[in-house]
């Protein structure tokens, strides 16, 4: 899993694409009344307290502590926990695992997919989205191009990111006797905001091992390195 330090109030401040393009998701899970739903990987708590307003019990977790603080100063009435995903000690608990753009963060995803499967009572129902093959790849050829240009050490994305293929996926899931139902690998462009500036905060909030390789004394960064949309 990525070392990175997460900074929440930048995350919602300037990464609000990451709950509200979420729709798609929170249909499949079609929520409902009574149910007792994990949200994990909940950051600072928006979908976890969305899913809530249809009478969900919810238990949002999160590996950031930075996030975690923030899910519960804005909402106090909900229950956060910090939590490693690979380690989840949950059994038999809930009706549903909900999961956005969380899950290609976490390199060692069996570890992952069997607390998931764990945490399930009989029945229940596993529904997330993230990252698949292919994605960011104009991005990541970007960042290695601007480390070669700037001599620095290139750390390959599969250092970094987990982006299956959905047969491989699949698998995964069915190994752990989860049935798979439906899964797809589909588009979804997403605008950053601010222009290049935008590309900083993307940087900054998700890729922070390229600033950290960057020396301090390099002052001009050709932005031009960059594609404009990922």
């Amino acid at each position: 899993m990525t070392t990175n330090a997460w900074d929440a109030k930048l995350y919602d401040s300037k990464h609000s694409f990451v709950w509200e393009k979420a729709q798609g998701v929170m249909e499949q899970l079609a929520p409902q009344s009574g149910e007792h739903i994990l949200d994990l990987g909940c950051g600072t708590g928006h979908l976890s307290a969305e899913i809530a307003a249809n009478g969900t019990e919810m238990t949002g977790i999160d590996r950031s502590p930075e996030m975690i603080a923030q899910a519960r100063k804005q909402h106090p009435s909900l229950r956060f926990e910090v939590c490693d995903a690979r380690e989840m000690p949950f059994e038999g608990k809930f009706d549903a695992v909900f999961s956005n753009a969380v899950l290609h963060w976490i390199l060692e995803p069996e570890k992952v997919v069997r607390g998931v499967a764990k945490a399930l009572k009989p029945d229940g129902r596993f529904v997330a989205e993230f990252g698949g093959r292919g994605n960011i790849r104009r991005l990541v050829e970007a960042i290695a191009r601007a480390g070669a240009a700037l001599e620095l050490e290139h750390r390959p994305a599969s250092e970094v990111w987990y982006y299956p293929s959905v047969g491989e996926y699949a698998a995964l899931l069915e190994k752990h006797s989860l049935e798979v139902r439906e899964a797809a690998l589909f588009e979804r462009p997403t605008r950053l905001e601010d222009g290049e500036k935008g590309l900083e905060a993307w940087l900054r909030m998700f890729a922070g091992f390229v600033l950290e390789r960057i020396p301090s004394t390099t002052v001009l960064l050709n932005t031009n390195i960059f594609p404009t949309n990922m």
